[in-house]
Parts: structure tokens; C-alpha cells; sequence
């Protein structure tokens, strides 16, 4: 039982060495097939969807590792508030999961504005492949090494808990 409950600990927070998951948002179709072409070869899983409310419903009814989401999906706006609105309900159901935005009109107040409300960094489109990659890797990384502590906190919990079996050995090699 105590060995069930540590499995089933692990799956839930991830910490399995499976390919990242990522869901991607933009609303341009050249977007989403050129992030393909560069992610895909690289391990990634990918879900890509076209607008903020398909983003929140894959999140809904699956698990990623991240997110890299555009901040402007209606066409003549370049607010970024309907990106900065996704970020916030984004940060609201899961508040440790990177999310990287970007956008072709970016400036530095709009780039603060989506790291006070979490996004992990933000990318200028059109963006360098080696950059995006490499700002994608830390994150993930960073995620995943998060979730493998949570998962060794809880095994500790379980391993210490009150009627836990002690462990005692009386041979010299122990």
C-alpha cells in the first residue's frame, strides 16, 4: 500500500521522464505551423489552439508541463490584453505553471505587465529559435524539477508517517 501511494504521489505531480507537454496558443495558423516545425523535432508534445478560450478548455481536460501564448488574438488590437487576461486566468488555476508569452508588439511596459502577472519571460515575434529554445528548456526544466521536489516531500510525509514501519537493521553492513 505504502508503495502504491508513492506511484500514484509521482504520476500525479509528473515527475516521470515522459516528453514535455506544451500548449501553445497564437491565433495565426503560419504561427502555430512554424512552432510546430521547430518543436516537434525537439521532443515536444504539443496541443495548439487559436484562441484564449480553447487554451483555458485544454487546461480543463489535460496536464501540460507549459505554455507559450501570443497576447493579441483579435485582429487591429495590440493591447495584449486579451493575452494579459489568459495569463491572469492562466495564474489563477495553476500558479506554478511557466507560461511564456510573446508578441509582435511588444514594448518594455507591456513586457512588465505580463511578469507581474507571472509569465515566466517574454519573446519578441518574430523570435530567434536558439532563444525561444533555450528560454522553453529552463522553464520546463525548472517545472519539472519543482514537481520532483514536491514528489520527494510527499514520499518523506508518507515515509514518516505516524505507524509508518520503522526500518531496523542490526547487521554491520546496514
Amino acid at each position: 500500500m505504502l508503495a502504491e501511494s508513492l506511484v500514484s504521489t509521482g504520476e500525479m505531480l509528473g515527475v516521470d521522464d515522459e516528453p514535455c507537454r506544451l500548449l501553445i496558443a497564437d491565433d495565426q495558423p503560419h504561427i502555430l505551423e512554424a512552432l510546430e516545425l521547430l518543436l516537434q523535432p525537439e521532443g515536444y508534445v504539443l496541443e495548439l489552439v487559436r484562441t484564449p478560450a480553447l487554451a483555458l478548455e485544454a487546461l480543463t481536460r489535460e496536464t501540460f508541463d507549459g505554455l507559450l501564448i501570443d497576447l493579441n488574438y483579435t485582429r487591429d488590437t495590440t493591447s495584449g490584453q486579451e493575452g494579459l487576461d489568459l495569463l491572469s486566468e492562466v495564474q489563477r488555476i495553476d500558479p506554478q505553471m511557466p507560461v511564456i508569452v510573446m508578441t509582435a508588439w511588444g514594448n518594455i511596459d507591456l513586457a512588465v505587465l505580463a511578469m507581474r502577472r507571472g509569465a515566466r519571460d517574454f519573446i519578441q515575434k518574430p523570435w530567434e529559435n536558439a532563444r525561444l529554445l533555450t528560454v522553453l528548456r529552463a522553464q520546463l526544466e525548472l517545472r519539472r524539477s519543482l514537481r520532483r521536489a514536491q514528489w520527494l516531500e510527499a514520499e518523506n510525509r508518507i515515509l514518516r508517517a505516524e505507524g509508518a514501519p520503522e526500518f531496523i537493521a542490526s547487521a554491520p553492513s546496514m
